[in-house]
């Protein structure tokens, strides 16, 4: 297992690598599959998010699905700690499922708990695109005379897959979005998250 520690408007010394090596040592006994685990440290410059100025983004690829967890904190070494404790958590909770599945004794979907439940509309959350591997990140194109910025743009393969499987891997990423080609239908589609352990799916009618 590869582990990529790099920094985003921050240098990272060579101790806080190897602390981040000893702490993700412990992760390979959920997925003995692992290939890469890839570790982003951020620093925001605004004085006035300094309680949150540290954020470390850790993102696991194998090959199975993408497993992602973030958090910030006044230091990087708390935020590392609580980073891995969600991931630790939805490595644990993909494990699970594995292990249900080669028990054939498959709990309930998500998708068939929630099929009666209404569609609202986008909130404020940010669409996460669905698919497993890697995804191909492209740098976006500037436009100055524009009144938006696109910091990030993302291209993800589009494996056909089921609702509950959209649903529970937008659990491993964190997100609250998840962007995925809908096996059963055959459209593109979003489940997002509402409140409390409501969500809900747009689909398109291509």
């Amino acid at each position: 297992m590869d582990i990529v520690v790099k920094g985003r408007n921050v240098e990272v010394p060579d101790h806080y690598r190897v602390h981040v090596a000893e702490k993700l040592a412990k992760i390979e006994r959920y997925d003995h599959k692992l290939i890469r685990v890839d570790v982003e440290l951020f620093h925001e410059r605004n004085p006035r998010q300094s309680d949150t100025c540290q954020r470390v983004e850790i993102t696991c690829v194998s090959r199975g699905p993408v497993i992602r967890a973030e958090a910030c904190t006044n230091d990087f070494y708390s935020a590392l700690d609580a980073a891995i404790a969600k991931l630790d958590t939805r490595l644990r909770r993909a494990a699970d499922r594995r292990r249900v599945h080669r028990g054939r004794h498959a709990p309930i979907s998500v998708a068939a708990a929630t099929a009666g439940l209404p569609v609202a509309g986008l909130d404020d959350a940010t669409v996460s695109a669905g698919g497993t591997a890697t995804a191909v990140e492209e740098r976006p194109e500037e436009h100055d005379d524009q009144p938006w910025h696109i910091a990030r743009a993302k291209v993800h393969p589009a494996d056909p897959m089921t609702v509950d499987d959209a649903l529970f891997q937008m659990e491993l990423v964190g997100h609250d979005f998840y962007l995925f080609h809908d096996k059963e239908s055959g459209r593109p589609s979003v489940v997002y998250r509402r409140h409390a352990y409501d969500y809900g799916i747009i689909s398109l009618d291509t």
